[in-house]
């Protein structure tokens, strides 16, 4: 709330003095952000104990060497993830969270439905939002040409 509140009251020709990077963002890709903002808006950055000053030629230099690297951080990331995901596939796992119901319950609702009940009542008995019988529905008659 103290740095929004800050950043507001910066305009152009200002410096922005911080004792160290990491009190200014959480990631790497904040800072880069931030700095990035900084820089559109004509605001000098100095961060102490890392020895930046952007309003010199090292200084931005060190600026865009940091924007390589956020942007190295989330192909990394980017991968790990997908790597992850691949990884889960191939053990079996699939994504996602479980099925409410079993296959032999939602035949089991559909044959109810056959016999003539109500599709309130089947609700009822199943414990199964209207919405969701209606999207079983749709599924077992897409399947299947019994239910008509």
């Amino acid at each position: 709330v103290e740095l929004q509140s800050l950043l507001g009251k910066l305009r152009k020709g200002d410096t922005l003095v911080v004792y160290k990077l990491d009190r200014l963002g959480r990631t790497m890709h904040q800072l880069v952000n931030l700095l990035q903002e900084f820089h559109e808006k004509g605001i000098h950055f100095v961060s102490m104990k890392d020895g930046i000053d952007t309003s010199t030629t090292m200084g931005r230099f060190l600026f865009h060497i940091f924007g390589a690297m956020a942007e190295m951080e989330r192909e990394v990331i980017n991968e790990r993830v997908v790597s992850g995901v691949a990884a889960a596939k191939a053990r079996g796992r699939e994504g996602g969270r479980k099925k409410a119901h079993t296959p032999q319950q939602i035949e089991g609702m559909m044959e109810m439905l056959e016999a003539g009940k109500t599709k309130v009542e089947v609700c009822e008995m199943f414990d199964v939002a209207r919405a969701t019988l209606y999207r079983y529905i749709r599924e077992f008659e897409a399947n299947n040409t019994q239910l008509k």
